[in-house]
């Protein structure tokens, strides 16, 4: 069974967005080549797939595909062009970033479909819409938080409208110089 990843960015208070719904704290942060050597390992690493909700998908596909982003982040960039991405909306009619197939059925079904289908894992990035149902459905099999060294005052948690508590068992971290850790939980089952 494919196992399904979640890799956001939280700022020291907890929150993935600002209170504009904007995340682009995660960048504003010195640079660092070892992270940056981690990230595009992440990216480039397997064939695995992405899920995203249509907020974030937008947001990706707005970027990636770009000049800008290939200059910027080349290893990156070509990673989330080529994987296959996953789009939940009730909204979106069709989705044009290369290989995207866009969902409309129920969250839990077709991501426990997703799942039982042969191939690597599926990460969600942001995404902060489906979060919260995948989880309190148990199919969430990892949480990797990039910690910011930024205090937001205020934003959107990842885990906003998760039904009571989820306990977590801590199985890896990874601190960089920039300030930024990698902490890697697993729900308790």
């Amino acid at each position: 069974m494919r196992r399904l990843v979640v890799f956001n960015s939280t700022s020291l208070d907890g929150y993935f967005t600002d209170a504009r719904g904007d995340m682009r704290f995660a960048y504003n942060v010195a640079a660092d080549a070892e992270f940056d050597a981690f990230t595009a390992a992440n990216a480039s690493a397997g064939d695995g797939a992405l899920l995203f909700g249509r907020k974030t998908y937008e947001l990706m596909a707005g970027w990636w595909p770009t000049p800008a982003a290939a200059a910027a982040m080349p290893e990156v960039a070509a990673g989330m062009n080529r994987l296959r991405k996953y789009v939940f909306s009730r909204t979106l009619t069709s989705v044009s970033w290369s290989n995207s197939v866009l969902l409309k059925g129920d969250l839990a079904t077709e991501v426990r479909r997703l799942k039982s289908e042969p191939g690597e894992g599926i990460v969600i990035l942001g995404s902060g819409s489906l979060v919260p149902p995948l989880l309190a459905a148990g199919l969430i099999d990892e949480i990797q938080v990039v910690l910011i060294p930024t205090v937001l005052g205020g934003g959107r948690t990842m885990f906003e409208g998760t039904p009571g508590p989820v306990a977590l068992t801590l199985t890896k971290t990874r601190s960089f110089k920039n300030g930024k850790v990698v902490l890697s939980y697993e729900p308790m089952r």
